[in-house]
């Protein structure tokens, strides 16, 4: 006999493929989603006949899957200096921190996450405290130590390399300390003092050095990039995805296209350091560089859609007041370079787990695949902002578990 499951029925199912069932139903067994479809169902009957343990009735909610976030950092803290407050902070001290961040992230809907930059691989530690149910947090992607040059961008916390054979190195040592991606910063950006967005820093030659040992050990690669010349770098070393996706020409999208690569526009993080200003505390050259970059910021990702590009939603979550929890806010901002509800939907489930190379577990409801639900109040398609309000939120289930329970 089949274990018991949980029914849920009546609701709005949004299944993260593009597909609105309205009513539609989902049933769950353990850790699995079982069954779907369009339509009532009667209290007490299962798609096969057989009675669920439990049966919730969905009226006026909406049932998706569980949201991924693709840039976070769990490490930094939402400070004005964020990676100021990471090197000085101590090391028990931060990885307390990172865990309660890790859980905040999890409460929020968001049960995967890919960790793009942590100090003394906090990141891996923590994905490994979460498989052993040490603490309570989303399934994390981890790159420990981002690859920049110097003196470049996230070297107070990165790992300096220059030139291809020291690059290789880097991520041979990645790859001993267990991570799961490969970060390449190929161009300076905002939060590290005195650098330029737009400065190219690794070249495409460490880049492919880079690429090509990751590759080799079946891990996919991420590049930081806030500068064209960067992109057509990280691009042409054969990245498989663009984080923030500055100043992107009609030439680096069609190479995109034609390549697969991804891009993650983290919208949210220049929205909150101008929303915030120099009053929050913000260094004042946080700010100016945000300025200097929003206008183009937008133009390329706009020009990225209407190609074609894949984008995958990620935050920048633990930059300056970017909070963690808040994660689902980035929704909402996708509309900015011409999204619909729906799409920026399909970029927090479906597309960031063929980013993440978790879409047969993740990322969707469909049959087989983990039971990662988020259940909120309200219509996300008329209003994506509501999936970031705690209040609207009223259930995260990881795996078939409800969170919190």
């Amino acid at each position: 006999m089949a274990e018991p499951g949980t029914l849920f029925k009546n609701g709005r199912v949004i299944d993260g493929l593009g597909r609105i069932l309205d009513p539609g139903w989902v049933l769950i067994r353990g850790e699995r989603i079982e069954a779907l479809g369009e339509g009532p169902l009667p209290e007490g009957s299962g798609p096969a006949g057989e009675g669920p343990r439990k049966v919730v009735d969905l009226s006026g909610w909406t049932i998706l899957p569980g949201l991924i976030d693709a840039h976070v950092h769990l490490a930094l803290d939402g400070s004005p200096d964020p990676l100021g407050s990471l090197v000085k902070a101590s090391l028990p001290l931060v990885t307390l921190q990172a865990a309660r961040q890790a859980r905040l992230t999890l409460e929020a809907g968001i049960t995967t996450v890919r960790d793009l930059g942590c100090r003394d691989f906090i990141d891996v530690a923590l994905r490994e405290a979460i498989h052993a149910g040490l603490v309570e947090g989303p399934e994390m992607v981890c790159a420990g130590q981002m690859i920049c040059i110097t003196g470049g961008q996230g070297w107070t916390i990165g790992y300096e390399a220059d030139g291809p054979d020291q690059v290789r190195r880097g991520v041979r040592l990645q790859i001993r300390s267990g991570v799961d991606v490969v970060k390449f910063m190929a161009t300076g950006g905002v939060l590290t003092r005195g650098g330029r967005p737009g400065m190219p820093q690794l070249t495409r030659q460490e880049m492919a050095a880079g690429v090509e040992e990751a590759h080799r050990a079946g891990l996919k690669t991420a590049a930081h990039s806030q500068g064209l010349e960067g992109a057509k770098n990280a691009v042409a070393a054969g990245i498989d995805s663009l984080e923030h996706g500055v100043d992107l020409d009609q030439e680096v999208v069609e190479r995109m296209v034609e390549q697969g690569v991804f891009v993650v526009p983290t919208l949210s993080a220049p929205f909150n350091i101008l929303q915030a200003g120099r009053e929050s505390g913000i260094p004042q050259e946080f700010i100016d560089k945000t300025e200097r970059l929003a206008e183009v910021h937008l133009e390329g990702l706009t020009r990225a859609r209407k190609a074609g590009v894949k984008m995958a939603m990620g935050t920048d979550a633990g930059t300056p007041f970017n909070q963690h929890g808040r994660n689902a806010a980035e929704l909402a901002h996708l509309g900015k370079i011409g999204m619909t509800p729906l799409e920026s939907i399909g970029c927090a489930t479906s597309g960031a787990a063929e980013l993440l190379g978790v879409g047969d577990r993740v990322g969707s409801i469909a049959p087989g695949k983990q039971a990662d639900l988020l259940i909120v109040q309200g219509n996300p398609l008329q209003d994506p902002a509501l999936l970031a309000d705690p209040g609207r939120i009223e259930a995260v289930y990881k795996a078939g578990r409800k969170v919190g329970a």
